[in-house]
């Protein structure tokens, strides 16, 4: 990917954070800023807005851990995790010993995922960043995951063709996604939904689909309907997609 993104110039896994690009004011897409803004307004209460999105009980908590080890398995992996917000999945995968950056648009949702970060002592990497124009080496991962977050793209099958290439060669995707249908068009989504061609999710049919066009192989679907995971029966279709290159 180009070095100059719609902010500024990201400079490695290790940063924190994004630098100006060079003789140029930093602009984001108008899209992408009402994306950023509504994730910033509900980061300090996000984690407590549904269980959905942190945990409630100690099994729901064991439930995320043994999908996760089945995720990363045994060897240390560089693990990217793509529009991590509060960083529900990077600590999990942090507290497997693995070698995790999560990435996020939303400057406000990344502090929290810090806070959560040090108190657990765990080392991850936190850094601002347009997920669909990370600028990172190629073939530098071995694992990609990101969870609900194909929804709030406006270009999903770039960031995926863009995603693939970070990726080692048998390097893994793992897409933990689902089909809400009629989502409600909250705030600023009210704007913007029509310019986000997966808003309200999808059949798993058609994810796996999209992540075969661009070039993904050996896609694989699994349905995360387990109670113990969302802390009642799920209301709506979740599943996870998982493929190689």
């Amino acid at each position: 990917m180009c070095a100059e993104t719609a902010i500024g110039v990201y400079t490695g896994l290790h940063s924190e954070g994004y630098i100006p690009a060079k003789g140029k004011k930093p602009v984001m897409d108008p899209v992408k800023e009402l994306v950023r803004r509504h994730w910033d307004r509900r980061a300090a209460d996000f984690d407590q807005e549904s269980p959905t999105h942190g945990f409630r009980t100690e099994a729901q908590a064991q439930a995320w851990r043994r999908l996760i080890s089945e995720i990363s398995g045994p060897t240390p992996l560089d693990v990217l995790d793509v529009g991590c917000g509060t960083g529900f999945l990077s600590l999990l995968l942090a507290e497997r010993g693995l070698r995790v950056t999560g990435v996020d648009v939303a400057p406000a949702m990344l502090a929290e995922a810090r806070i959560k970060a040090a108190a657990q002592g765990l080392d991850v990497h936190f850094v601002e960043a347009d997920v669909e124009a990370l600028d990172l080496p190629a073939a530098s991962l071995d694992l990609i995951v990101e969870r609900h977050v194909l929804w709030t793209l406006p270009h999903p099958d770039l960031a995926l063709d863009a995603w693939r290439r970070l990726l080692r060669p048998d390097g893994r995707i793992v897409l933990i996604e689902g089909h809400w249908g009629a989502m409600e068009r909250r705030d600023e989504y009210a704007e913007i939904h029509d310019r986000l061609p997966l808003f309200g999710g999808r059949p798993y049919e058609e994810i796996a689909a999209l992540v075969r066009a661009q070039g993904y192989s050996s896609v694989a679907v699994e349905p995360l309907m387990d109670p113990e995971l969302w802390t009642e029966p799920p209301a709506h279709p979740r599943y996870i997609v998982i493929a190689r290159v």
